[in-house]
Formats: structure tokens, C-alpha cells, sequence
């Protein structure tokens, strides 16, 4: 059973002898469920509602029976009173949700009678009645409650209250209603006052914080005779800018309203008690004064309409009290000058692009010797933004005028471009991104770049993109816009770098409607080539290959004494094959013999009449899309680029050809050489240390270096063969490191013997070139890959 408050106890035993407890709860339920969209209704009203079911004879009453009674004579819990007084103040309905969720409304006034004044509650069922009278007028309000406000006492309307406008000549003795409207410019420190005035700006509702809670407010400006004011509405009183349906340049009377004076200023507050009519009231029309932007000084509360030619990214910083506050920067043009625009906080939110027509609305002017304009327009708290705003068809044309120049660049077009630093914009698409690099600034701190290839339909161009735009979402085949890129000259084109002040955007679909697919700019970039028709100093080539052998990464020593790795590999197609050397994070990508790969903007270099291609950080390497240009298998391409020959018809000059013979003896009996970790140069054993002839310096570790050299026959001929490192490895079947193992388990070089001697009498095939050997006076062969090993 629910614990009863007291009044509702005195109500049930009224009835005890009618009803049980139990039931009379029940109907205490069904009457709240019935009456659930009444907003003012509660536990104790319900309660006698129950109670005058069954009470029908006449109550005799506790209190004396008046027609009303004097406000001075009210106290709390006091019901079924009746009022009579003059309305001083009315308020503006407001809207509120209930606890249950239900959506109601209230109304205050203020009546006054000889005795003192007290506030009435009109609710949701009473707002009907608000319409029977005015500010002035004197009525009786019958069948109210009394209960404790906030403040004071107050007097609640129920469903059953009523209202009955009087004759006020009848009440001479009741206080007069003050109706006197006072000119703005006439109006001090703490006043209430009643003002007629043209709404001129209406500015954004902001929000702050008020003690852990979620205030607004909103600071509209008035005009009328006299002069001009603000007039803030704060927290719910600012949903009346929507509720009243305000815009600038409506006319309304304000009632009630609280002056008060802040930083020499007079300024104008709703009150609770206010009211905002809006109506056909006799004030002088508004005239806008819009500035020229070329006409700007140091100047507070203007308007100006500008066409948006900058847009920078919103800047995030910390305040000295710990908070964080964000500020934007743009750049406004008419047809008279440019200048600096700079958002702060909620105004950075605004979606405004180029191109777009911004109109500003209480802005300040100041003198700004950074912005590039000589002068800036910083918004407060009571600016007003308006994005492309309605405007005259005359204003329109002449910043579309403007604004013909504000559109991005063909990237063919930046070649034309002479001065370091130009800030440019362009739309592209997304061809090649590498990895982001970090590194360290001059003063210690750390910083980011990544280097990005964007194309369109005129070229490509390079661009570093520095710290947070260096981490950027993106991927190849992806659209993108640029803003405020600063061009950079180098020697044969023009790169970009994308900072702070640049930004990062997805264009729209209108941008990139005439923008090539990746495939198609790739296409347009790169022109493809066969191996044999590469040239020394190729640039933006492709080719497509597989992958014929893979050697193991390698590390050296750079100038600057940081350590580099490098990897070499050889890649074949139809038309031959290719040495290419894979630096640093290159180096570490995986590759398997006979697989696919497609291979973008190498650099060509020309090495012992050789072409080579290298491979570093602005070259990409992958596999080959199905619908790509098709790669022969590697059985096709070996047998295309490895002609077979005999040993007898085997001459100088001979490339890749592929030998089979019968080991028949061992040259030499020393397989491991020592080799300088730096210049990759043999060293020399002297006075108990490795030195390097070549570095001149002591080697504490040289690297090992595998060598075996055989003679080979068939029945043609004999010739003499050397094999080097990995192909070394495979004809021995064993690696360099576990060779090494051996040699310093036994301290005896001479260990191997047995090995390679094994290799005698086995039949071997390989990939070779042959050479002449000016010493010897021969012809012999350079082992290049294994093919095949058999007893």
C-alpha cells in the first residue's frame, strides 16, 4: 500500500464511510488516466475529484465565503478563490513538456489589487481565456489555488477556473496600469519599460555554459526614432524568435522589458513577466547600409556582403583557463578590395565554400598588418552569418563577376605559374600515394610528410602534404579537391604543398564530372614500355613483368651515417629482363619468383651499358588488375628470353643463355671471400685484421661473400663457370650463413671440400652470361640463375 500524503488523508476521510481505501486509490488512477493531458492536474485535485463523487449534500464551508478576496489576505493552500484586479503585466505563452512527455503550455500574469500583486498561472485548458483581455484592464479570476512559488505565494488556474472581463471605470481604486512607451534612446540603468521599435537583426541563438548547465541566448537589435538597442532574450524565451515567427524588419512592441548598463552601454532584457507583440506599429522603416569592402577601417556593427574567395580549416587551441575554443579564417571579395574574415567558436560551424555569397551582419573592423589585407573582420557573440542571403539581382551579378576567377586550376596550367608560394586550388584524382614519412624540424619537434601524385585530364602533379594533412583519409583512384596550395618551383615542373592553411576536401559531383577514372589517367600519365625499349632518363613509364629471382636485402651505410637497405631483383617480359635495385621500404616488400607485378615511375639509369631500374620512395610497385595488360607465364618468357645453346656454339657476348652440362671438376678449394660492408669491396688479412684498400680503414665484420667455380661439358666442348652469392647457394644447396657455421664449428676452412666436391658428376642446368676471360684467354661463363640440379 503507497504511503498517502496528508491532504490527500483529510480527502479520503470525507468519504471513508462510502468507500475502502483500496477503491478509493483505484479511482484516484482512472481519474489521473482520464485526465492525463491535463498539465496542471495533481495527486490532490484528483483527490477531491473522487471525494465530490459521493459528497453531494451541501459542505459547510472552512473558510468564509467571499465573491474574492484581497490579495493580502491569500496564503498557501487556499482553493476555490476568487481574484479580482488589474492586469499589470502578461506574458508571452511558452511551451514546456511534462514529466509524462506530454507537450503543454503556460502564461503568467501579474494582477494587481489596494492590497499588493501576485502572480497567476495560466495552464495548457486556461490559455483560451488569455484572449478576453489585456494589459489594464481589471478582471475576476474564479476558482483558483493558492500555492508556494518560487519566490511567493501564487494562484493557479484549473480546468474548472474561469474569467470575467470588468467595467475598470467600476474599480477607481485599484493601481493604474503604467502603458507609457519609451524611446530608446531615452532609457537608463535598471528601468522596466514598455517599448515600440523594428526588429533590424535577428542573430543566432548561441549556447553557454551557466554552472554545469546548457544556457542560451540570443541578442536581437531594435531600432526606432530615437535611436538603436539591443534586446536579449535568454534561455527558453529565445524559442519566441521561432514561436512569433520574427524576422528583421518586423515591428513589435515590447512590454515589460529590463534595462541595465554593461561597459558604458544600455541594453534591454525579456523579463519573465514580458510580453513581444508583433504588430503594425508606427516606427521608421530599416534601411541597411551595406559597406564596400574597399571602404573598410577600424570601425564596430557593420554589415557587409562579400563574395567567400578563402576558406582555411577550423583551428582547435587552449585557453589559459584549460578550455578549448576553435577560430577559422576566410577571405570576403567584392568588386572594390579583398579582406579577412575571422570566425570564433560556434560561427567555424557555418558551411560555406568558394564561390559561395556571405553576408555579415555586426561585424567589427580592425587593423590587421598579418592578414595580407591590411584590414580583418572579427565576429562576436552577436554577429549574424548569412550564406548566400537574398540579395539584389544587381549585388549578385557583380560578385558572380568576381567570382568567375575562383575555380580550381588544371594541373597543366601550374606550369605557367613563376613565383614560389602561389596559393592555388585544383581537383584530381588520386594516382600514387606513398607512405608517410617522419621527421625531425630544426627545433626539435617532430613533423610528417607524404608525398602524393593527383592527376586530371591535363597532367599530374607532386604533392607533400605536411603533419595532420599528411594523415588525411585517403587511397589511389580517389577524388579530391585542393584549396590554398602553395606552389613550389623545381626544375622541370611545378610540386605543391599542402600545410596549415591548406585544405583537404571531397568535391562535389558538378567538380569532377569531366575527371578521368584512375585507369584512364594512368593511361594518360604513364606511357607503358616493354623491358628493351626502356632508355636512360625514362620518365612516367610503367611496365609489367614477372619476377624472374630475388636476392636478400642488404644494408649499407649512407653519407650520413645512417643506415640504408637496399634489395635487387630481376623483373622479364616477352622482351627481356631487367636488373632492379629496391631502396629502404621498398626493399622490405615481399616477392615471389614467377609473380606478376606492374611497376610505376622507376627511375632509368644507364650501369655498364646495362639499363637498371631503381626503385625508392616515389615509385610504385603492384600486382597487375586482371583487366591489365596481360604478363606471359614464366615458362613463356624463359623460353623466349633463354635461348638454349650448346657449349661448343657458346661465344662472347652471349646474354642469358641457358646451358646444360656435366660437372667435371672444381676450381679452387676457398668458396667464402671477405667482403667490405661499405663499398661491397674485397679486403685484405694484414698484421691480424681485415682492411678495407678501398675505405681505408679496419673491417671488425666483413661480410661473406659465396664463390664456387666449375668446369662444365657436354658433348660439344668444355667451358668454365662461376657462380656468385644466391646462385652459389643453390648449385651447393646450402646458404652462405649455414657455410659460415661450419667453418667456425671446425676452424677449418678446408671443411667444404667435401661439399662442393660432391659436385662432381652431377648434371646441372643454368642461366648464364659468357664473357672473355682476357687472363685465362677464354671464354667463360657468369652463372645468373639455377634451373636444375641432378645426380
Amino acid at each position: 500500500m503507497r504511503e498517502m500524503s496528508q491532504e490527500i488523508k483529510d480527502e479520503y476521510e470525507k468519504i471513508q464511510d462510502k468507500i475502502s481505501y483500496e477503491d478509493f486509490l483505484k479511482k484516484m488512477e482512472e481519474y489521473k488516466k482520464e485526465n492525463a493531458d491535463v498539465s496542471f492536474i495533481d495527486d490532490i485535485s484528483i483527490a477531491h475529484m473522487v471525494v465530490g463523487d459521493y459528497i453531494t449534500e451541501k459542505n459547510e464551508p472552512t473558510e468564509e465565503i467571499k465573491d474574492f478576496w484581497k490579495i493580502e489576505e491569500l496564503e498557501t493552500g487556499k482553493q476555490h478563490i476568487n481574484l479580482l484586479g488589474r492586469v499589470m503585466s502578461i506574458s508571452n505563452v511558452k511551451k514546456f513538456t511534462s514529466k509524462r512527455g506530454k507537450e503543454g503550455k503556460l502564461a503568467n500574469l501579474i494582477i494587481a489589487d489596494d492590497t499588493g500583486r501576485i502572480r497567476v498561472v495560466f495552464w495548457t485548458e486556461n490559455i483560451k481565456l488569455l484572449d478576453k483581455f489585456q494589459e489594464g484592464d481589471v478582471v475576476q479570476i474564479n476558482d483558483v489555488e493558492i500555492k508556494q512559488g518560487f519566490r511567493d505565494d501564487e494562484a493557479h488556474l484549473n480546468i474548472q477556473s474561469s474569467l470575467e472581463k470588468l467595467n475598470s471605470t467600476d474599480y477607481p481604486n485599484l493601481p493604474p496600469y503604467n502603458d507609457k512607451i519609451t524611446p530608446l534612446n531615452d532609457i537608463k540603468g535598471d528601468m522596466e519599460v514598455n517599448v515600440i521599435a523594428r526588429v533590424i537583426r535577428i542573430p543566432r541563438v548561441r549556447s553557454f555554459d551557466r554552472n554545469g548547465r546548457d544556457g542560451k541566448v540570443a541578442s536581437l537589435e531594435l531600432q526606432d526614432d530615437s535611436g538603436t538597442m539591443q534586446f536579449t532574450l535568454w534561455n527558453k524565451d529565445t524559442n519566441l524568435i521561432d514561436d512569433l515567427e520574427l524576422k528583421e524588419g518586423d515591428a513589435i512592441k515590447v512590454l515589460g522589458a529590463q534595462s541595465r548598463v554593461r561597459n558604458g552601454e544600455v541594453s534591454l532584457s525579456h523579463s519573465w513577466i514580458g510580453r513581444i507583440v508583433k504588430g503594425k506599429f508606427d516606427v521608421p522603416e530599416y534601411h541597411e547600409d551595406i559597406l564596400k569592402i574597399g571602404d573598410a577601417h577600424e570601425m564596430r556593427n557593420v554589415t557587409l556582403v562579400g563574395l567567400v574567395n578563402k576558406v582555411y580549416d577550423t583551428i582547435t587551441f587552449e585557453r589559459d583557463d584549460g578550455t578549448t575554443g576553435k577560430v577559422k579564417s576566410m577571405e570576403l571579395q567584392d568588386d572594390t578590395g579583398v579582406i579577412r574574415l575571422t570566425l570564433w567558436n560556434e560561427d567555424t560551424e557555418i558551411e560555406t565554400k568558394k564561390g559561395d555569397i556571405l553576408k555579415i551582419i555586426g561585424g567589427n573592423i580592425e587593423f590587421d598588418d598579418y592578414s595580407g589585407t591590411n584590414y580583418r573582420v572579427n565576429t562576436n557573440w552577436n554577429t549574424k552569418l548569412i550564406n548566400n542571403p537574398p540579395i539584389d539581382q544587381k549585388m549578385k551579378d557583380t560578385l558572380n563577376e568576381v567570382g568567375k576567377y575562383i575555380k580550381p586550376l588544371k594541373i597543366n596550367d601550374l606550369n605557367s605559374i613563376e613565383e614560389d608560394g602561389e596559393e592555388v586550388d585544383i581537383v584530381g584524382r588520386v594516382v600514387n600515394l606513398y607512405e608517410p614519412n617522419e621527421f625531425q624540424r630544426d627545433d626539435g619537434t617532430s613533423g610528417m610528410v607524404r608525398t602524393a601524385e593527383i592527376a586530371d585530364d591535363t597532367g599530374m602533379v607532386r604533392v607533400s602534404l605536411w603533419d595532420n594533412k599528411a594523415e588525411y583519409p585517403m587511397k589511389e583512384g580517389d577524388a579530391i579537391k585542393i584549396e590554398n596550395a602553395r606552389t613550389r618551383l623545381g626544375d622541370y615542373q611545378v610540386d605543391l604543398s599542402v600545410g596549415k592553411t591548406s585544405r583537404l576536401i571531397e568535391p562535389t559531383e558538378e567538380e569532377i564530372k569531366d575527371l578521368p577514372s584512375l585507369k584512364d589517367v594512368e593511361s594518360m600519365i604513364y606511357q607503358t614500355k616493354k623491358i628493351h625499349e626502356l632508355v636512360e632518363g625514362d620518365r612516367d613509364v610503367s611496365l609489367f613483368g614477372r619476377v624472374l629471382s630475388v636476392a636478400e636485402p642488404t644494408q649499407f651505410t649512407k653519407s650520413d651515417g645512417s643506415t640504408g637497405i637496399v634489395r635487387s631483383m630481376e623483373i622479364a617480359d616477352d622482351s627481356g629482363v631487367v636488373r632492379v635495385s629496391l631502396w629502404d621500404d621498398q626493399a622490405n616488400t615481399s616477392f615471389k619468383e614467377g609473380e606478376a607485378v606492374k611497376i610505376e615511375n622507376p627511375r632509368v639509369n644507364l650501369r655498364n651499358n646495362n639499363i637498371e631500374l631503381s626503385v625508392g620512395r616515389t615509385t610504385i610497385i603492384t600486382k597487375p588488375e586482371e583487366d591489365e595488360a596481360s604478363v606471359p607465364s614464366l615458362d613463356e618468357i624463359e623460353g623466349k628470353l633463354y635461348p638454349s645453346k650448346n657449349i661448343g656454339d657458346i661465344e662472347e657476348g652471349d646474354q642469358s643463355i641457358k646451358v646444360s652440362g656435366e660437372v667435371v671438376d672444381i676450381r679452387g678449394s676457398k668458396i667464402l671471400f671477405e667482403m667490405c660492408p661499405n663499398c661491397n669491396k674485397r679486403v685484405n688479412w694484414v698484421d691480424n685484421a681485415y682492411i678495407c684498400d678501398i675505405c681505408g680503414e679496419e673491417i671488425k665484420k666483413p661480410n661473406m661473400l659465396m664463390i664456387i667455380s666449375l668446369m662444365l661439358e657436354d658433348d660439344t666442348g668444355t667451358i668454365s663457370i662461376t657462380f656468385f652469392r644466391k646462385a652459389a647457394e643453390e648449385v651447393l644447396g646450402m646458404t652462405t650463413a649455414e657455410a659460415e657455421e661450419i667453418i667456425a664449428t671446425t676452424g677449418d676452412e678446408g671443411s667444404l671440400e667435401e661439399k662442393v666436391g660432391d659436385l662432381v658428376g652431377r648434371q646441372i642446368t643454368v642461366i648464364a652470361d659468357a664473357s672473355f676471360d682476357e687472363y685465362n684467354e677464354e671464354v667463360r661463363l657468369n652463372a645468373r640463375k639455377m634451373v636444375d640440379v641432378k645426380l
